[in-house]
């Protein structure tokens, strides 16, 4: 649909749709938890590298050391004579009997031995304790991690309510006056300066829709009872039917004004609403204007609950097939209304024949007052606000609405809420 370009030729035969992406599913999957690079991971590589990095220093330092003083500190013995024996020795490979010189190599070499045997048990031992102190070393520093960034989890899980629009939410972190407790109180006197500025523009809206409400209803009265009056002529008839059109106009415009106030807040009452039992009375209240325009409407709708606000997901429907009708092709134009569930989630699509909407364009059809080129002014189908209020339900419902212009003409709304 293109709520805001006026009719075009019907085309020679209705353009399928372009091939749509796997609905309700997110576009790339986040990876598993422990996968993530976060600033704990980090931290307690960064704790078990240096503690891994010092003890292995450590290690080198202490058998350069042993090392040296084995062999500064160990006797050296020299045996003289010219028939010696040996008994009782833990040395393999000393003769029990030979020459002096023969037995000081043997001793000699036995010494060397004993001590190499000696540095490779201390190294080999000291390993072991090194990798049994690394493995603590990392479940320590991460540990400690958890404890350190605990505020900016809080400050997060905060933040992420704040994006769901709830800015009544904060920090109120407390301990130790440091630079996290710092970082949480300003953001706490952010949220309050955003939720006042909030609060009042949403208020400044209500009120003034309010305040209209009472001028725009006393005009109405008093032009159905002058257009009543038998006696009135037919240019007065006529003015009187022009100024009620447009006090009816004006009328619509306060209404999706505080509809918009009120939807951009979260859904708090939520309850099992049948999305297609929306859409089918979506569907019939818009019947008698697709027959007088010459639309047809159609589409297969599947039973699909979703949790939210009847009224206001009734709106989304309604707002969405009436602008289907009404910016669609002159003769020979059709609307689709469709519903699906999906997994996890449930499909709203409203597509419809109509006049090309450009690709740049479609975001600009979500902003309020917000029109194409070519009707900009002078419109009497809407009053700006349809696709502007069905977006801010959509979000309200924590869902989302996507636009895709159709081959030949027309729009592929696609509505995804969660279950």
């Amino acid at each position: 649909m293109a709520p805001s370009s006026p009719p075009s030729a019907p085309p020679s035969a209705p353009a399928a749709a372009p091939p749509r992406p796997a609905e309700g599913l997110p576009p790339h999957p986040r990876p598993a938890p422990w996968l993530r690079p976060t600033i704990r991971i980090r931290l307690t590589l960064l704790y078990g590298g240096m503690f891994l990095m010092a003890g292995v220093v450590l290690l080198a330092l202490i058998y350069l050391l042993a090392a040296r003083t084995l062999k500064d500190g160990t006797p050296e013995f020299r045996v003289f004579g010219s028939n010696v024996r040996l008994s009782n020795l833990r040395c393999p490979g000393l003769p029990p009997a030979g020459t002096a010189d023969e037995i000081n190599a043997a001793i000699a070499h036995c010494v060397r031995n004993q001590r190499a045997l000696a540095l490779n048990s201390l190294l080999n031992r000291s390993l072991l304790a090194l990798l049994g102190l690394t493995v603590v070393a990392f479940a320590f520093g991460y540990a400690m991690a958890g404890r350190v960034l605990s505020p900016l989890g809080r400050i997060t899980r905060t933040a992420q309510r704040v994006a769901g629009s709830d800015l009544h939410r904060r920090i109120e972190l407390g301990g130790p006056d440091d630079e996290l407790k710092e970082l949480a109180d300003t953001f706490d006197e952010m949220l309050d300066r955003l939720d006042r500025a909030f609060e009042s523009q949403r208020r400044f809206v209500s009120n003034a829709s309010h305040e209209l409400r009472t001028p725009l209803a006393i005009n109405r009265t008093l032009l159905e009872v002058q257009l009543a009056d038998p006696g009135a002529s037919a240019e007065l008839v006529q003015l009187g039917r022009t100024l009620l059109a447009t006090n009816e106009r004006s009328e619509q415009l306060v209404e999706g004004l505080l509809l918009l106030a009120r939807s951009e807040n979260k859904v708090v009452d939520r309850r099992p609403v049948d999305l297609a039992e929306v859409a089918s009375q979506a569907v019939d209240q818009t019947r008698a204007e697709a027959l007088a325009a010459g639309v047809e409407l159609r589409g297969v709708r599947e039973p699909v609950v979703v949790q939210g606000s009847g009224v206001l997901l009734e709106r989304i429907a309604l707002n969405l097939v009436q602008n289907a009708v009404r910016y669609n092709v002159a003769d020979g134009g059709w609307v689709e209304v469709s519903t699906r569930a999906r997994p996890g989630c449930a499909v709203l699509v409203v597509s419809n024949t109509g006049p090309v909407v450009p690709a740049y364009e479609v975001e600009n059809l979500f902003e309020p007052f917000r029109r194409l080129r070519t009707e900009r002014t002078g419109s009497d189908k809407g009053v700006g606000l349809g696709l502007s209020i069905v977006r801010s339900v959509v979000r309200a419902h924590d869902g989302t609405i996507t636009a895709v212009p159709r081959e030949g003409g027309g729009l592929d709304m696609r509505v995804v809420l969660p279950v």
